[in-house]
């Protein structure tokens, strides 16, 4: 695994003196094409938990999608983020390692000695990840959204609402991401792929605190004092229930912002953060809040577990790192 301070070595042969490193953003360009390939079928079903309508619970939209759409219903929307979240976890990564590491030089007295880690540098760190993470990730999450929610069941229930789509059966409002791209941009303007973008950083400065931090604190906690870093295995259970704990409790905002980036697909019935948030409780009640709370935590292991072992894997690989690892 990776020898720095980031994201979960203990330390050993660090880079001198905290320099910028390039091999955290392609160590998380690898990590991000992982957990994509893992997640987005679990993703699929859980945005349409969150803003579709007739699925009832996940088992239930689970065989209505196989049942209507097949096997192929839940790749759904894959290949745009494919090629562009593997971009977007590569920054994130690399945002993160890069500062926390900086940080903690920063404490580090002696020319020879090992830099120090404190909660702060890793919650500062995290914060900044999460608020770079939604100027490239909404755009992204907005026609990843789209194009998974473009054949969900639709109702028109508020006739004063202007629908800009023919009825249902017709032809898909997007046939692919360029032209889902094409179409917000013509219809709604450059800011229309930033639809969303506020609920999304009030869901990844927290949530990426409670993903890189849990990470780093388990994966030490579980790797034994005489190893240099954590095994693959210590990895891959470390970064698994760091996501299950930070997709779990994002579950509230990531709600708000499915639906808010939904919306325009077919109609326009949210103004805002805090109309959508008024509209959803008042027609479906708190509730309405935790819808896909399971299938995020259950989708959150495996994404997150696939995500840091690439990173960790691909980062060893990259710098030839020899470490000794624990069983």
């Amino acid at each position: 695994m990776g020898t720095d301070p980031a994201p979960g070595g203990r330390g050993a042969a660090a880079p001198a003196m905290g320099n910028f490193q390039l091999e955290d953003f392609a160590a998380g360009w690898i990590g991000g094409a992982a957990s994509v390939i893992v997640g987005h079928p679990l993703d699929t079903v859980k945005t349409r938990l969150q803003a579709g309508i007739g699925y009832g619970n996940t088992l239930s939209c689970i065989r209505t999608v196989y049942r209507r759409e097949s096997v192929f219903g839940f790749f759904k929307g894959m290949s745009f983020p494919l090629a562009s979240i593997a971009v977007y976890n590569s920054v994130v990564f690399g945002v993160f390692s890069n500062t926390q590491r900086f940080l903690s030089w920063q404490h580090c007295r002696e020319p020879g000695a090992s830099p120090s880690r404190t909660l702060s540098d890793l919650l500062l760190a995290s914060m900044l990840a999460g608020v770079v993470s939604v100027g490239l990730g909404a755009p992204v999450d907005l026609i990843k959204i789209r194009l998974q929610m473009q054949t969900q069941p639709f109702q028109e229930g508020n006739l004063s609402l202007k629908s800009r789509a023919v009825a249902l059966g017709e032809q898909p409002a997007y046939q692919g991401p360029v032209h889902c791209i094409t179409t917000i941009v013509r219809t709604e303007g450059l800011a229309g792929l930033y639809r969303g973008a506020s609920a999304m950083l009030l869901r990844d400065v927290p949530g990426y605190c409670l993903y890189f931090i849990p990470y780093v604190l388990l994966s030490e906690w579980i790797t034994p004092e005489a190893c240099a870093a954590p095994s693959p295995c210590a990895v891959w259970l470390a970064g698994g229930m760091a996501g299950a704990i930070s997709w779990g409790t994002a579950t509230p905002m990531d709600v708000v912002k499915s639906r808010l980036q939904a919306d325009g697909v077919y109609l326009n019935k949210y103004k805002g953060v805090l109309d959508c948030i008024a509209q959803s409780y008042q027609k479906e009640g708190l509730k309405v809040f935790f819808r896909g709370i399971t299938v995020n935590a259950v989708r959150g292991f495996p994404m997150s577990a696939a995500m840091f072992l690439g990173y960790e894997l691909s980062l060893q690989a990259i710098r030839g790192d020899h470490v000794v690892t624990g069983p």
